[in-house]
């Protein structure tokens, strides 16, 4: 069973945490989160499952950032959330889907004792502008039958920021990264000398 909105607010401190609450977000089962204003973007053109993969951090300003198709963006929700008890799900807005933007690609499920910012894993099929705190997604909550066994990954549990896979760590520890890296620190006091 999914819980309505008025379960969620009534259980809201004890098997949900969201932080921060708005009452303006809750709905009639769900409750919306919001975006985050920064993304990641992976920049190798192949990306290995593994190995880590080079990413950098992108801001969305006030006025929005136009999103690309055919290239994926990992964002996360502003908000916290601590769930006990109940499976967490996400699932993207269907104002969003009618624009071509996919919130999650794939990982939308959450587990048991899951506590951390979720990362969105977003795809357009056109060209959008996207706007820090819009609402992006909704969380929803599943009542679960048999003994409970809470969430400990090592990978994304207590996560703080957007989190890009980690999928590497299941399989043998990574080589070096071949590129070199540059000490600029120590190239900027030899050039002030």
């Amino acid at each position: 069973m999914i819980l309505t909105g008025e379960e969620i607010r009534r259980r809201l401190g004890d098997d949900i945490k969201i932080d921060p609450f708005n009452e303006k977000q809750l709905n009639p089962n769900s409750y919306n989160l919001t975006l985050h204003h920064e993304l990641l973007v992976y920049e190798e053109v192949v990306l290995d499952l593994k190995q880590p993969n080079r990413f950098r951090r992108l801001e969305i300003p006030s006025d929005g950032l136009v999103l690309s198709p055919n290239q994926l963006y990992l964002g996360r929700t502003t908000e916290y959330t601590e769930t006990q008890n109940l499976v967490p799900m996400i699932e993207g807005r269907s104002s969003l889907g009618r624009l071509g933007l996919f919130v999650h690609i794939t990982a939308g499920f959450g587990d048991i004792g899951f506590r951390g910012f979720w990362t969105l894993e977003m795809f357009a099929v056109q060209p959008i502008r996207i706007y820090p705190g819009v609402q992006i997604c909704q969380i929803f909550y599943h009542q679960v039958c048999g003994d409970i066994s809470e969430y400990k990954s090592e990978k994304y549990q207590n996560s703080r920021d957007i989190q890009p896979s980690l999928l590497y760590k299941e399989f043998s520890p990574p080589k070096q990264d071949p590129q070199l890296k540059l000490d600029f620190e120590s190239i900027a006091a030899g050039l002030r000398q």
